[in-house]
């Protein structure tokens, strides 16, 4: 039998600020007051992306406006984010957790699971070893984390949201009755609000109630996602932890949006800046990927990923955003989008010997009512070289494309 480790940082953000904070001099402790990151102070502007469990009392929620979560605390702190920072974090804990064993799948900036099992020998119980793992965290960073402990990824998932911080607790396949089912269906993994409203008017109030139901009626009302959260409910996923190499992920930024979009101009303008932003990154590593790839969750939670491949590598922010335009046009289902993803994969070297101009024949295979006049695929290369050396020079926000002058604040993550 496996056993699997889900380890989650508790409130990333506001704790690695917290961190930094006091090793800078700082007296106060933000994780001890009503505090946020996110927004800004001045402004009033942005959503809350952090926030302490004191601001939790107050009814402040993760991405409620910033004017929102002040109506309900005016002495709210708050502190505006480093994603920078955050990420040398991230890469600072996923280094320590991989020295106990490579068997790591990270699957957020702050979150990932491990396979126990092939370091079982090395430790009394799954118990001993997250206790282990949990104290040289805090020893090593001083944040802390919730590891949940289960046979399979879902429950590890769930026991890690369990009490919080700094907590290990269990939920193996065995336990599930008694520790989940009792818990409202609104709990359960991948239950977002309008599911949870069909669940309700059908008088499914618990995840216990869920898990008794009959799943030909749960997928005649929520479909395949209905099937899933039944899934769930009992405890069913077979799911693997996935070791992927750095070369194979590729490069991707994705974005949870500040509220759910529903209109075509507004998504794509976000399309088209985390296509920079990926071309940006692949220049960095002086890659190309044949494999472009979008995104797309709803606020319902639904996840779909597509992708396209190619014989020869994509490397400008204008190729990219082409070919995610066209795969998010082919496949959105019209829902409202609550977040947003390109990656690039399939990883090649920036010099690789081309037959012809890359984006003369992207705009060729392109659909009539998205094909691009524009400049050859070296053209395209100059420019994104030419405005790297500005940025590099004045920094990220000396030039940008008109369109993204009026952008929203939302929390963006790299891959």
């Amino acid at each position: 039998m496996k056993t699997i480790f889900h380890i989650d940082v508790n409130s990333a953000f506001l704790s690695w600020t917290a961190v930094k904070m006091l090793r800078e001099g700082s007296t106060l402790d933000i994780r001890t007051v009503p505090a946020v990151i996110g927004g800004d102070q001045e402004t009033r502007h942005g959503i809350v992306v952090a926030k302490s469990i004191p601001a939790k009392k107050y009814g402040i929620r993760t991405a409620e406006t910033i004017v929102s979560a002040k109506s309900k605390c005016p002495d709210l702190l708050i502190i505006p984010p480093e994603h920078g920072y955050y990420k040398e974090q991230s890469r600072k804990l996923m280094e320590l957790l991989r020295s106990y064993t490579p068997c790591i799948e990270q699957v957020s900036i702050d979150e990932c699971y491990m396979d126990y099992t092939s370091i079982e020998k090395s430790f009394p119980s799954p118990e001993v070893a997250a206790y282990e793992i949990k104290g040289a965290i805090r020893q090593k960073f001083g944040f802390t984390v919730n590891i949940g402990i289960s046979d399979v990824k879902v429950l590890a998932k769930m026991a890690s949201d369990f009490q919080k911080p700094d907590k290990v607790h269990t939920l193996y396949r065995r336990e599930i009755q008694e520790k989940m089912w009792c818990l409202p269906v609104e709990d359960l993994f991948m239950a977002g609000k309008s599911s949870v409203v069909t669940l309700h008017k059908l008088g499914i109030f618990t995840i216990g109630d869920l898990a008794n139901s009959q799943l030909p009626i749960i997928e005649s009302h929520l479909k395949s996602h209905g099937k899933l959260l039944w899934e769930f409910a009992n405890g069913i996923d077979d799911s693997e932890v996935e070791m992927v190499s750095e070369e194979a992920k590729g490069v991707g930024n994705s974005v949870t949006l500040p509220s759910d979009y529903t209109g075509l101009e507004e998504i794509e303008k976000v399309l088209l800046q985390l296509s920079d932003k990926v071309a940006g990154r692949l220049r960095a590593m002086g890659q190309m990927g044949k494999t472009v790839a979008v995104e797309i969750k709803y606020s319902d939670f639904q996840k779909t990923s597509k992708q396209m491949t190619f014989e020869k590598g994509v490397g400008s922010g204008t190729e990219i955003f082409q070919w995610v335009r066209t795969l998010f046009r082919e496949h959105w289902n019209q829902k409202p989008v609550r977040l947003l993803g390109v990656r690039v994969t399939n990883l090649v070297g920036e010099g690789e010997p081309e037959q012809m101009e890359l984006a003369d024949f992207l705009r060729e295979q392109q659909p009539e009512d998205v094909k691009q006049q524009g400049p050859s695929g070296e053209k395209l290369k100059q420019l994104d070289q030419a405005l790297d050396k500005i940025k590099k020079k004045y920094g990220s926000d000396a030039v940008m494309r008109a369109s993204m002058i009026k952008e929203e604040d939302y929390e963006e993550d790299e891959e």
